[in-house]
């Protein structure tokens, strides 16, 4: 069996000193290593000169974003790397190590079928906009995917050759890039892996280049919208309900019909839009009908509740669909519209 290549990806913008180091590390460590300027300033071409002595270096006129500069160092490896090899992306602000490098590639090499994270325990100090952006892209990745992945932006990743040409098709210049390619897996039914490594974050974390509101947007745009259907359906079915409600003074009526309507527009958007599901047409259907019954029922029957109550009818409608909205993405989600391969391992040490 021929010997694996080890191959080090760094995409680099306005890089320091560290940048040297961790690709010197990295060459002494066996890897072959691959840096991309996205566009740094030209002060900073003294760095990437002397990064030149252990790596090749890629180089972009302007500043394209993070998941470029990951396609230009993939698309160069297609061209130029001779298979079997392993890559492994490194941030260059020196906050991965080459200890767990080497680990993480480890077991992309035991696991070529998979994609493999360096996940952080977020223990010790950590920056609280680390921690917090965190906390809730992991939340709502985890909730959006069904799958299970503790730490969502490591920029630590590896696979395998049989990935690169995956990897340069993912969708997204920036940020959002290492967001999609986790939802891409996630929906293709690929594994993910994670490695713990140690968390390390140099002066508060200040070399980041990511933009809190710029770059979360990118990233939880392509998750909110598995959930946008839903949202497009509670909309409708709330306008219609507040019509139906003025045209005819009978709020039981105006639900059903209200919830009927909605629920079509819900369920033609869920299956060719949001899952897009490969179920034939009508067990889905059938499946679906089951669901908006039951979710009709439970729902006239909590809004009658609230309403004998004394709350306002308007606000009862609201509680009522909140609390129904997710009993049906969970439905949907996890039962009609279900992948047949969608699972993940963790596998951590």
């Amino acid at each position: 069996m021929d010997e694996i290549r080890k191959i080090a990806l760094i995409p680099a913008y306005e890089p320091d000193e560290k940048m040297i180091n961790i690709a010197s590390e990295l060459f002494d460590a066996g890897f072959s290593v691959i840096v991309v300027n996205d566009g740094s300033d030209p002060s900073r071409e003294e760095i990437f000169s002397k990064v030149k002595e252990f790596a090749t270096v890629l180089v972009h006129e302007k500043n394209r974003g993070k998941g470029a500069a990951i396609k230009t160092g993939f698309r160069y490896i297609k061209e130029n790397a001779v298979k079997p090899y392993v890559v492994v992306t490194v941030d260059a602000d020196g906050q991965h190590k080459v200890a767990d490098a080497k680990r993480v590639v480890e077991r992309a090499i035991a696991n070529p079928d998979c994609l493999v994270l360096g996940s952080r325990k977020f223990t010790g100090k950590v920056p609280f906009r680390s921690r917090f952006g965190n906390a809730v892209t992991r939340f709502v990745y985890n909730s959006a995917s069904k799958t299970s992945v503790r730490d969502t932006q490591t920029g630590l990743r590896a696979v395998t050759d049989k990935f690169v040409e995956r990897m340069i098709e993912i969708p997204g210049d920036r940020y959002e890039y290492e967001m999609n390619m986790l939802m891409i897996f996630a929906k293709e039914g690929i594994d993910i892996l994670e490695v713990d490594i140690e968390t390390v974050y140099l002066e508060e974390n200040a070399s980041s280049h990511f933009k809190p509101l710029k770059d979360s947007f990118r990233i939880y745009k392509e998750i909110l919208k598995f959930s946008v259907s839903s949202l497009i359906g509670f909309v409708i079915d709330i306008a219609l309900f507040s019509l139906f409600v003025f045209l005819w003074s009978h709020e039981i009526a105006a639900n059903v019909v209200a919830r009927v309507i909605s629920a079509s527009v819900n369920f033609t958007l869920n299956r060719t839009l949001v899952f897009k599901s490969k179920k034939p047409l009508l067990p889905a259907l059938f499946e679906y009908a089951l669901l908006a019954v039951f979710i009709l029922v439970f729902n006239t029957f909590i809004l009658e509740g609230f309403i004998k109550l004394g709350v306002e009818t308007f606000w009862a409608k609201i509680i009522t669909e909140v609390i129904m909205f997710t009993v049906s993405w969970l439905v949907q989600r996890l039962l009609i519209f279900r992948k047949k391969k969608e699972k993940t391992k963790d596998e951590n040490g």
